[in-house]
């Protein structure tokens, strides 16, 4: 019995009913898989839902603005997706009027569409036979075959890409390209795999080896840094505040935040100019500052660690009357609910102001 034929026995009993495996509309079949990259199905299932509710076509989505596609992704992380997500579907919409390519090579052209990701639409919508490579896959042929190459070199990701092609199933890539990734994904999991119900005991190098903790083998990455974000949240008595889109190449991209100040090294509490020379205000303006936080709130990202402290800033002026940077924004306190903010933010905002 071939490796294909046992696989696909086993998922057509244990596979989980999940919305974009009953449909071959690749634009359902793109937003699932760019709404589920580095992410875990629990967790970007409510993400999909809303996402195909709010925009049940791709003319939809693009018909949107950014602000909407962020603060519906709100809290998925790795925003620099959404962002592509939105561009790839106005380039769909207008160039390619809504109908996505057909072949991997001319998906992969597609801004936010990677190898795997071409791979899986052209495969799940298509029939092309070309097999996916996730970390599920690669979990999966390493150790099966005893691979020790290491999944994030270069020499790594040729021959998980090649192995991968050889095994698949070409009459049926559809259905092998999702059981293989659901097998990782659901009984040779990372830690405490199911080695002794596995249909592929016999055969698999790592069980027979007694290496299964071992495998797949991953080069460590960077050290994770630590950054110091100071919040200045500005109120007046009109229940005002100040926001500001973040820029650049950097976190978070297009979402909103308070008046930052970041540093690499802890920071004692601001002097009253420092923090009036951020937002463009006078001594007279300050009616009292305070931290709200006594303790930094820890925030984690993949590669970085972010200690924040929240400092709010009560004024006697009107920031209506105030002339304001141009980086910042007047924001109501009540609206502020309606922006597309990190998590930190959020948790922030429900916490202070009763927004939950």
């Amino acid at each position: 019995m071939n490796f294909s034929k046992r696989l696909l026995d086993w998922y057509r009993i244990e596979h989980r009913d999940l919305p974009w495996r009953h449909t071959r509309d690749a634009y359902i079949i793109w937003l699932s898989e760019i709404i589920l990259q580095q992410t875990q199905v629990k967790q970007g299932l409510p993400y999909f839902r809303k996402f195909v509710s709010r925009f049940p076509t791709v003319h939809d989505l693009a018909r949107a603005s950014e602000d909407e596609v962020l603060k519906l992704w709100q809290g998925l992380g790795y925003y620099s997706r959404a962002r592509n997500l939105h561009f790839t579907a106005q380039y769909v919409s207008k160039t390619l009027n809504g109908i996505f390519p057909d072949n991997y090579k001319e998906l992969k052209s597609l801004k936010g569409v990677g190898d795997y990701t071409a791979a899986a639409i052209a495969s799940f919508a298509y029939e092309e036979p070309v097999a996916v490579v996730d970390g599920n896959v690669q979990r999966v042929l390493s150790r099966f075959l005893g691979i020790h190459t290491p999944i994030n070199s270069t020499e790594g990701v040729k021959e998980f890409k090649l192995k991968a092609q050889d095994m698949l199933d070409a009459s049926q890539p559809s259905i092998h390209n999702q059981a293989i990734m659901e097998f990782g994904a659901l009984h040779c999991r990372p830690k405490s795999p199911k080695c002794m119900f596995c249909v592929f005991q016999e055969d698999c190098v790592a069980f027979r080896q007694g290496i299964q903790e071992e495998l797949p083998v991953k080069i460590k990455t960077a050290k994770v840094k630590t950054r110091y974000f100071t919040y200045l949240v500005v109120t007046d008595s009109e229940e005002n505040t100040l926001v500001q889109q973040r820029k650049g190449a950097g976190i978070w991209k297009g979402l909103y935040e308070f008046p930052l100040m970041e540093s690499e090294a802890p920071q004692e509490l601001p002097a009253s100019e420092d923090i009036l020379s951020r937002i463009n205000l006078k001594t007279s303006c300050i009616q009292g500052i305070r931290l709200y936080n006594e303790k930094p709130v820890v925030h984690l990202l993949s590669h970085r660690k972010i200690l924040a402290s929240f400092i709010e800033v009560k004024l006697s002026c009107k920031l209506s009357e105030v002339e304001l940077l141009e980086h910042l924004e007047l924001q109501k306190i009540k609206d502020l609910g309606q922006l597309a903010v990190p998590v930190l933010i959020q948790n922030f905002i429900e916490s202070e102001f009763s927004m939950a």
